[in-house]
């Protein structure tokens, strides 16, 4: 009895011991699973250091730019690649002349650079003609001979910051005046004044907004000692309300007015060598009337079905013409909007314009192949068919006011922008 009890002690005083020694051991692997995760967290610690280091030396690298060089950091490159088959049909004395077909490249590459907050300034480069303010195309044509790329826009931009709204621009700049519907009864689309000129937008409301543009413009030189510069100045101003819908309607006025034009050499023969007044009256050579031009002119745009709608209108007046030659107007819509791949739009207007209401020179170029006493409509499709590449079709339907001779203009369009 005494050995068994002697027995159980033993084996009770070995399983203490082993549950002592077995404590002990748990204690030890907690002690290093402890050990283990604190190293963890200071190696997670040093490589998260080490990285952030290896940024802030990145970032450091890529702003080591001299000062007087940080304005390339902010510079812009766009432009674009427009192919285009064209046709023509048109009328001489009722009878039809033989149509012209023929494939046209137009090429534009522009620089745009943020100087400061308060400057910016742009370059352009486009094919065309040194001869022609309103068309940067090329024919195919010569064998193959290399075509022509010209100094298309020029200019800089100041917008203080103390004067919210407010654009001072100079040199050979876009056209700085609002057309409505980007019409082209004054100005035509290619036409980059050279001058001097001004913007402001005033807010006068949240919906209401106020809209002044003005410029004093370099036309030419003239092609002899006594006779004067021809100038050109405008101021323009509308109003745009755009209410909780995101409808909107527009509506304002325009004044331009040539500076020694009247009497003067046609200022076309300043770079074409010989006077082309583009359906202006002239005598002997000179400009018979001068031109004072008012406009008026208006637009609504809404959504039809989801679909983006605009209608518009603008008429001109020349006050320094008879009343016979001195009136042209305009008015078109257009339905839709081509931006994303596989949506399309649609434009048509109407317009008539007497031979003396605008300058000839700048107005639509493609319009009864150029200038003033026509009539007629145009009709645009254009589909996006990817990412920056349209494809379009524009036809002009035109006649001459005196004579009632037809034109006819096919223009097929492939256009491509970056």
């Amino acid at each position: 009895m005494n050995k068994l009890r002697m027995i159980c002690g033993c084996l009770l005083l070995g399983l203490v011991f082993a549950c002592s020694v077995r404590a002990d051991e748990i204690s030890d692997m907690k002690k290093q699973i402890a050990d283990m995760q604190t190293r963890l967290d200071q190696m997670e610690s040093q490589q998260k250091k080490v990285v952030a280091e290896e940024v802030n030396k990145a970032v450091e690298k890529k702003s080591m730019v001299p000062d007087n060089m940080k304005w390339a950091e902010n510079m812009k490159i766009s432009g674009d690649l427009r192919y285009r088959y064209e046709g023509i049909d048109s009328q001489s004395k009722g009878k039809w002349t033989d149509s012209i077909n023929r494939n046209r490249l137009r090429a534009r590459i522009g620089l745009y650079d943020k100087i400061n907050d308060e400057v910016d300034v742009g370059f352009r480069l486009a094919t065309g003609s040194s001869s022609d303010p309103v068309s940067t195309n090329q024919t195919e044509q010569d064998a193959f001979s290399k075509k022509s790329i010209w100094l298309d826009q020029a200019y800089f931009d100041w917008h203080p910051k103390d004067i919210t709204g407010f654009d001072f621009i100079g040199g050979k700049m876009p056209q700085p005046f609002y057309r409505v519907g980007n019409n082209q009864l004054i100005w035509d689309d290619d036409l980059n004044p050279e001058g001097l000129a001004v913007k402001y937008e005033l807010p006068i409301s949240d919906a209401l907004k106020a809209y002044i543009n003005g410029g004093g413009f370099w036309v030419g030189h003239p092609d002899t000692v006594t006779a004067q510069d021809t100038s050109l100045w405008g101021v323009q101003g509308y109003l745009k309300n755009v209410f909780e819908d995101k409808s909107y309607v527009l509506g304002g006025m325009s004044y331009y007015t040539y500076g020694n034009i009247k009497e003067q050499n046609d200022i076309t023969k300043l770079w074409k060598g010989s006077s082309s007044f583009f359906g202006n009256t002239s005598v002997a050579g000179d400009y018979k009337y001068g031109y004072d031009i008012v406009e008026g002119f208006a637009e609504y745009g809404t959504k039809i079905a989801d679909y983006p709608v605009a209608v518009f209108g603008s008429y001109a007046h020349n006050t320094g013409a008879p009343s016979d030659k001195s009136n042209g107007w305009l008015i078109g819509t257009t339905f839709n909007k081509a931006k994303d791949p596989g949506s399309w739009q649609i434009g048509y207007d109407y317009r008539d314009l007497d031979s003396d209401a605008v300058v000839g020179q700048f107005s639509d170029s493609d319009f009864d192949n150029g200038g003033t006493n026509a009539r007629g409509h145009r009709f645009n499709f254009t589909y996006q068919l990817a990412k920056n590449f349209q494809a379009g079709l524009t036809y002009f339907l035109d006649e001459n006011k005196t004579t009632d001779d037809k034109y006819r203009r096919l223009q097929a369009d492939l256009l491509f922008k970056f």
